[in-house]
Order: C-alpha cells, then structure tokens, then sequence
C-alpha cells in the first residue's frame, strides 16, 4: 500500500536525521520524537504530534499508524501484519493469504489476497446488510447467494443449518438438525416436520413437540403459553420435567423437581423456592423495587432504588442510589477485586489484591471520566494520562486504545521501578529521570536540552545550535555548538 511506504519512509527519514549511538531522547517537536534504547536502537517515535507513531507493546507485537485513520499490527510469529483504517467506522485487515473488511459491521467482507498462493484455499464471502449475503468457497454444501427479500438461501448462519425465502415474508423456510419449519407468511403460518412436529396460526394458537424432549403450547401470543420440558440428568437440579406456563399479566409458574417460581399480577409479585442444585429462598414485592433472598452462597436485600445488596456465589454487589454508586468485591484466578463506580463511568474504580502473597502492594486502575485515569500495577510500573474520555469505554480494546487515547492525552506520566518519564502537549514538554543509568533529560522541544549522564552534563539551544557541556574531568562548563544528534564530537568546543 501507498501509504505504508510513505509511513515507513517517514520514520525511516527521521530516525536517520537524529540517529546516535546512544539512549535517550531525540525532540525535534512538533515534526520528530523519538527513544531510543541502551543499545542505541530506535525503540519508538512519533511525528507531528501525536498523530504519526511507531511503538512496541507489552505483549511483544509492534504497532504505528497514523491516529485515528490508520493502525498497522506486526504480530510475532505471523509474515503478515494486521491493517486497520478508520477503526472502528471501517478496517481493513491483511492475513496472510486472506484479507477481510467490514464498514460499521453492515457491509463485511472476506476473501483471498490476489498475490496468495494459488494452491492456498478459496473462501469468499460479502454481507451487505440486510439485503444481500454469499459465500463462496468451491462446495456445494456451503456455497450460497441470497438477496432479501426476494429469493435466496444461507448456510450455516444464525444457529441454522439453512434459511430459504421467496419474496419474504410470503414464504421462508429454517432448518436445523433434522427439523424444518415452514412459515407462508411469516410469522402468521408456520408448520414444522422432522425430528420435531408443529403448527402455529400466529398469534392465536400454536404447538411444537420433540418426542422425548419437550412439548410446548402458545395461545395469544404472548400472553400465555404452556411448555414441558425434559431436562437431562446433567441439568441444574437433575432429571425431570421443566414445566412453563402463564397467561399474562395474571400469572407465571415454573415448575421442576428442584424449582417452584411464581409470579402473581406480572412481573410484580412472587416467590422463588429452590432446593437443587442449590438451596435458595427468594420473595418479590412490587419487583424489581423490593426483593428479599436467603440460600447456600447466595443472599439479597433490595429495597430500590434506594439500597441494594447482594452475594451470589462470592460475588458480593451493593448499589446506593441506583444507578449513581455502585461497589463490588469478588475472587477471580487467585485475585480478590474490588470496584467502585459512580453513574457506571464518571468514576470507576478497580483494586486488585493478590491472594498468594497478601503483604504485596494492591494494582489499582481508576478513571475520572473525562479528566484522567490512573494505572499502578503495584510492583513499580505506574501511569498517569489526562485528558481521557476513552479508556473507561475500552478498557481491553487494542485497536480504539492505541488510536484514540493519545489523541486526547495532553499530559502523561510513566513510572518503571526507578525510570520516570513525564510529557506535556505530545511531547512537546519532556522530563524524565532514570535511576537505572544515573541519567536525566528535560525537552522544551527543540528549543532547550538539558541532560545528565555519568559521563557529562550538557545544556542545548536548537537541538545543538548553541549550547554548553560540562565533564567529569572538566574544571568548568565548555561551550560548542553544531553538536546535533547525530554530530556529537564532530565540531571542536568553543574553548579547545
């Protein structure tokens, strides 16, 4: 693609414009940043702000792009990067013989690459919802066409192992397993034959039976119903029949061996007894607003919106003032959780304590939406980013984080054990101390450098125009100038 050469030609020109043979920070902002590592390799480096980037992540991958348009993935292990544009409003993603687009998730496309192997597998298929669906792949069996809603066929879709209509609704047609259910119209007539037996006239009367596994009845749908089902022996509460019925909004019974729940003046009044696979009590007024429940593990006590409180499996839930404040604890992998949340994500609030070693300082993740969030993994790695309307909405997303955060992140803050480094403006404003190598920087962009080494101290104005540097053998500071990046020692100091 145009516009990978031109990214790569980018950091490429770059990189070769400041490059020396040793860590620490090139910032020619607003045009260059970039870090390089203790071997003196470019680790990452952004241009014209935030917008143009390249950086490693924790997991081993390395991602650049261009915010928000453009994000380029190179995964270890894979020859093929994944390309997304315009995420999420539109991707575009490479594989290594495949490729695959969507708009919005209305318009998705998959497909083999021109330039793949011919001996590599055909499998094509383009949704553009809701009128036109395909996939092609060589096999009968699996290949379809279908344009709604006038004639076609899917395969495999929706939980179906087929959907046929002409001119839907006139005429549509499912199947699954050895069952099929005819329906001319939809939804109003519908019959099933196979493993399964039916016949609806919608919404006045229907029936649908497997032998062995269920039997179930509708009338004025859905108003009333009446179902037997045949729960298996691994079921939740055991072997038996499962039985549903209601005529709404007067009454609701659900019926097992293990389970007796009723509903009387629908949704508002009603009782749970359970004694299997778990023992639990549970009585509803005015629900969902009053609710009271004791059994093993498991316990409520709801007056809402008011105050709300909950243990369900170890899991335990208060709300205060639905929904203004919420606050949960639970145990997951060999951590306890907890989390507070004000209005879901104005405030949100997560502390993880490590049950292993419970003297280990707790990981902490909050966001104050959308001032800042805050990071602290509790073992010496810390961040801090402000502004940060997105991190709350997209804790895990890969591709919204890295497009979107920095866009808005006008100051950032990163601790490493004893490493700290600060910015402000995208990096217009640097400062950063490293306890590791005994060094320090401070970048008022190009403009003025300060920095410490153990081997100097040095001072520039225009990124090595002008300015003064000090050694440890040096009896004062000595003046140069023409010392850029790249430059270093090559032009004598003022005063040798």
């Amino acid at each position: 693609m145009t516009f990978l050469r031109y990214l790569a030609a980018l950091g490429a020109v770059a990189a070769a414009l400041v490059s020396k043979a040793e860590a620490g920070e090139d910032n020619l902002w607003p045009f260059y940043v970039g870090h390089r590592d203790e071997q003196g390799e470019l680790r990452s480096w952004t241009a014209l702000g935030p917008l143009f980037f390249s950086q490693p992540e924790p997991d081993g991958d390395h991602i650049s792009g261009f915010r928000p348009l453009y994000l380029r993935r190179d995964t270890n292990g894979f020859d093929t990067p994944e390309i997304d544009l315009a995420y999420p409003i539109f991707y575009w993603r490479s594989y290594r013989t495949n490729a695959e687009w969507s708009v919005f998730k209305v318009a998705n496309h998959f497909g083999k690459k021109e330039d793949a192997p011919a001996a590599a597998p055909r499998d094509e298929s383009l949704d553009l919802w809701p009128f036109y669906f395909s996939r092609q792949n060589g096999d009968p069996e699996t290949s379809y066409r279908a344009l709604f809603p006038i004639y076609g066929t899917m395969k495999n879709r929706f939980s179906r192992d087929r959907i046929s209509w002409t001119l839907w609704p006139l005429f549509v047609q499912t199947s699954r397993d050895d069952e099929t259910t005819t329906s001319a119209p939809y939804p109003f007539i519908r019959v099933t034959r196979g493993t399964a037996h039916g016949f609806a006239l919608w919404p006045l009367y229907g029936w649908n039976s497997w032998p062995g596994a269920y039997d179930r009845h509708f009338f004025l749908w859905p108003l009333g119903w009446d179902d037997a089902i045949q729960q298996p022996p691994d079921a939740p509460g055991g072997a038996g029949v499962l039985r549903k019925q209601a005529f709404l909004p007067f009454y609701l019974s659900v019926t097992s061996p293990a389970l007796v729940d009723k509903v009387y003046g629908w949704p508002f009044f009603g009782y749970t007894d359970r004694t299997a696979p778990f023992r639990y009590r549970e009585t509803r007024y005015l629900w969902p607003f009053l609710v009271q429940g004791r059994g093993d593990d498991r316990s409520v006590n709801r007056w809402g919106p008011v105050y709300t409180h909950s243990v369900l499996k170890g899991y335990d839930k208060t709300w205060v003032l639905w929904p203004l404040w919420r606050d949960a604890k639970w145990q997951e992998s060999g951590v306890r959780l907890e989390k507070q949340q004000l209005a879901f994500f104005v405030y949100w609030n997560l502390i993880e304590h490590s049950l292993s070693n419970p003297t280990a300082a707790p990981a902490r993740t909050t966001h104050v939406w959308p001032l800042f969030s805050a990071w602290d993994n509790g073992a010496g790695r810390a961040q801090i980013e402000i502004f940060s309307p997105f991190e709350v909405f997209f804790p895990h997303n890969d591709k919204v984080r890295p497009l979107w955060s920095p866009l808005t992140a006008i100051y950032r803050y990163d601790r490493n054990q004893g490493d700290t480094r600060a910015s402000l403006l995208w990096d217009a404003v640097t400062w950063s101390d490293s306890r590791t190598h005994n060094t320090a920087e401070f970048h008022l962009g190009p403009l003025l450098g300060v920095e410490r080494t153990p081997s100097a101290r040095r001072v520039s104005l225009l990124h090595g125009l002008l300015g003064w540097e000090k050694r440890p053998a040096d009896r004062g500071w000595h003046a140069f100038w023409l010392e850029f990046s790249g430059r270093r020692n090559s032009v004598s100091s003022a005063s040798r």
